[in-house]
């Protein structure tokens, strides 16, 4: 990940203003910016393919799946991430427009170039949110998906998956690992 040095370095009042008014998505960490650019067709299904998945379950539920286009902060001093699928079924995230704060699973479709990030940096991060029950990283070429639940002592358990393995996502949600593919 390289910060986009065109930028001076902001505050989070200043971030949230600007980045407003930008046409491309920018992650915010420690005054610095980070543009997001767009992902392979793959990585793109691939996040759409679970989303259809999810989302009726959700609708059941009374939570709610968003995908790529929405802020989640670590606290309001940041950073801002942009995931690739966020799900919510926290009330205070029901009006929200622009952010959502209380997460229960957050998803990063893995990319070469921020793979690395998401395993180890991001998830520390996101790792401070107490509403998250799960992350997931869904490779984007090959079949494998990694979750990471929190259990017990607010401690992570990993598990793998791969292909014709049964996934269950929170208490309801169960899928074929296949069924991520593109």
């Amino acid at each position: 990940m390289i910060a986009d040095s065109k930028h001076p370095r902001f505050t989070v009042e200043q971030y949230l203003e600007w980045e407003s008014h930008q046409e491309i998505r920018h992650e915010y960490i420690d005054g610095e910016t980070y543009a997001i650019t767009g992902g392979t067709i793959p990585h793109n299904l691939i996040a759409l393919n679970l989303y259809t998945l999810l989302r009726p379950h959700l609708r059941q539920k009374g939570c709610r799946a968003f995908v790529a286009d929405v802020k989640v902060p670590i606290s309001s001093k940041g950073p801002y991430y942009y995931p690739d699928i966020i799900v919510s079924c926290d009330e205070r995230d029901r009006a929200a427009i622009k952010l959502i704060q209380y997460p229960t699973l957050i998803v990063e479709v893995l990319a070469p170039g921020t793979e690395n990030y998401d395993r180890g940096g991001k998830f520390a991060q996101y790792r401070k949110l107490s509403t998250l029950q799960e992350y997931v990283l869904i490779e984007s070429e090959q079949v494998s998906v990694e979750c990471y639940r929190r259990g017990e002592k607010q401690r992570w358990i990993y598990e793998p998956f791969t292909t014709g393995d049964t996934i269950t996502l929170g208490e309801y949600w169960i899928f074929l690992c296949d069924r991520f593919a593109v």
